[in-house]
């Protein structure tokens, strides 16, 4: 059976992508998202997000009329949600947007469709959506009452690295995770349309559990070089010439510190496996909790900057002014989703009495959080009139930086490009 029309629901960093490229193999696709602005945009054949490539797509795409946004989803064939899973209380997941997204396309599913979930999501939150969907479809038949459904349902995470995203849809591996094996084959046979990577199948349980642990994986490594970088300064030790060094071994790969971990994924996933696993996630949550205290330390060694400025100057905080470089989660990317670095630049600009320059050349205004508390400038700016200069994104405008301009100059290097 063939894919007439493909619905995402979502048209965020994953969804629009995921669109894009469906679209740029000929297939019609719809994206659907609750921001007016956003479906205004698409439609137009921009986009609202920062990401290499995906304006070339979406042009294209809209040109051609293979794609197209709405508000509200329409009838098609098949449907992916792609939509955020947030914390609520105490890291507990938040399902709210994946019930509202079932609840948007219920209304227009028909016998033979495939519903996809692809957003980030504890164990069980698939099995969840297909008995929300019966719920409110009972003339309909889900995997969860019967092995010969009406709607097929499976689980499909993307394992995708902002700022790559449009090769990595395409040649990553996928793991397909459905609620029957026909569920997955069904799956694996829409990816296919423009997957070069192998799809992989499994259950639905075990495809949730695999994206979870691929990122607990990743976080609990970056929290052993964020520790190590917090050590090493106690040491008075270069930690990255340190860990350059110990690299050297061929079964040791340690990877970089930074001032947090951040993003949707790394930073909430293991949050996920802790929330079901209390007991038994004791790495996964001690993990968490080192990569949540290193903005508090790179604020510490801010403050120690400070002092030593007062001190060495004579002068009042009041006229000492701090320039922070960088407020996403990663190097070149607009996202700020979960960011250390806005956590950072939040903490710095609530405790210091003087003025606070934040350098982000990916965004046009301040953040909401940051609103009235710090001025967005430019990086000739912030090296001509700063006191203190913390760098916390290396993107790589800053990597262009004239080490002549940071000779002789207080600073907070979470990245290790000043040297």
């Amino acid at each position: 059976m063939s894919f007439g029309t493909i619905s995402v629901v979502g048209l965020g960093y994953i969804g629009l992508p995921t669109a894009a490229v469906f679209a740029s193999e000929k297939q019609k696709v719809i994206g659907v998202d609750v921001n007016p602005r956003t479906v205004d945009t698409i439609n137009r054949g921009h986009i609202h997000i920062i990401e290499p490539d995906l304006d070339q797509v979406v042009a294209r795409a809209v040109r051609e009329g293979y794609l197209r946004a709405a508000l509200t989803p329409e009838p098609a064939d098949a449907f992916l949600i792609a939509v955020p899973t947030p914390f609520a209380e105490g890291h507990q997941p938040d399902l709210r947007y994946v019930r509202s997204a079932a609840e948007s396309i219920a209304g227009v599913l028909k016998k033979g469709d495939l519903v996809i979930l692809e957003s980030t999501s504890p164990v069980g939150t698939t099995g969840q959506l297909a008995g929300w969907l019966a719920a409110l479809r009972p003339d309909l038949v889900f995997p969860s009452q019967s092995g010969s459904p009406d709607i097929h349902v499976a689980y499909c995470p993307e394992r995708v690295l902002p700022g790559k995203i449009m090769t990595e849809l395409v040649n990553n591996d996928r793991v397909v995770g459905g609620m029957t094996e026909r569920c997955a084959e069904r799956a694996c046979e829409l990816y296919r349309l423009f997957l070069k990577g192998e799809c992989v199948t499994t259950d639905d349980r075990t495809a949730e559990m695999c994206k979870l642990t691929e990122n607990s994986f990743r976080d609990v490594n970056i929290a052993f070089a964020n520790e190590l970088s917090m050590i090493c300064d106690e040491q008075q030790i270069n930690v990255w010439q340190l860990i350059a060094l110990a690299n050297r071994h061929p079964r040791v790969n340690i990877l970089q510190p930074g001032p947090g971990v951040g993003g949707h994924c790394i930073a909430v996933d293991p949050w996920f496996i802790v929330a079901q696993n209390p007991q038994q996630a004791r790495l996964i949550r001690t993990a968490r909790e080192v990569n949540d205290s290193k903005p508090q330390w790179v604020l510490n060694q801010v403050k120690q900057q400070l002092a030593d400025c007062l001190n060495a100057t004579g002068k009042r905080a009041a006229d000492i002014r701090i320039a922070c470089f960088g407020l996403a989660f990663k190097a070149n990317i607009d996202d700020l989703r979960e960011s250390p670095a806005l956590d950072v630049v939040g903490m710095i600009s609530d405790w210091h009495q003087g003025e606070v320059l934040v350098v982000e050349p990916h965004i046009d205004t301040v953040p909401a959080a940051l609103a009235g508390k710090v001025t967005l400038t430019d990086s000739t700016n912030a090296l001509q009139h700063a006191d203190i200069l913390v760098m916390l994104v290396d993107h790589q405008q800053f990597l262009h930086i004239d080490p002549a301009l940071l000779a002789d100059r207080r600073r907070v290097d979470t990245r290790g490009i000043w040297g």
